[in-house]
């Protein structure tokens, strides 16, 4: 009974990801086209680029903006592209699209922004449970982008995984 108690996952030499490290902090605006449309329905050349040269941009500064039209219209293209002008300077990012795609659009950038390289010959563990809500496709992204690399990919925790990968 004298023999010290062994913790087998901190010699395992295993390594946890976890994704809620990627996750996005920055603010997030959505700047929604409805509110410049004639009647509802049809942008208006000549006004909305008054609008948009009356607006204050700095209500965008440092934030991530998502920029869509929440009404059932026909926006062309010039238009999308003239607000982008105006968010680009101010902006920190700005998709075409709603919170939730500019949300994955962020998440996955940040996950393109891990070295790789840390993880060669690795045995890695993608951390699955946890306090912060994590879509599906992170996991995803996160086995395509260490799988050319790592000796081995699990999901779950170091005490208790499920083997994804293992290099042959």
């Amino acid at each position: 009974m004298d023999d010290p108690i062994i913790n087998k996952v901190a010699e395992s030499g295993l390594i946890t990801i976890d994704p809620a490290k990627y996750f996005p902090k920055q603010d997030v605006k959505l700047f929604d086209l409805k509110d410049y449309l004639f009647m509802g329905l049809i942008l208006k050349e000549k006004e909305f680029r008054e609008a948009l040269k009356n607006l204050d941009w700095e209500q965008y500064r440092n934030k991530n903006v998502a920029v869509g039209c929440s009404a059932d219209a026909i926006i062309p293209v010039w238009a999308w592209m003239l607000v982008g002008s105006y968010l680009q300077p101010v902006a920190n990012e700005i998709i075409m699209g709603d919170e939730k795609e500019l949300h994955k659009t962020i998440f996955l950038k940040n996950l393109s922004r891990i070295n790789i390289n840390e993880f060669a010959d690795k045995r890695i563990v993608i951390k699955g449970c946890g306090d912060t809500p994590i879509g599906d496709f992170v996991y995803m992204e996160l086995t395509r982008l260490l799988q050319p690399v790592a000796k081995s990919i699990m999901y779950g925790e170091p005490c208790s995984t499920v083997p994804v990968y293992k290099k042959k």
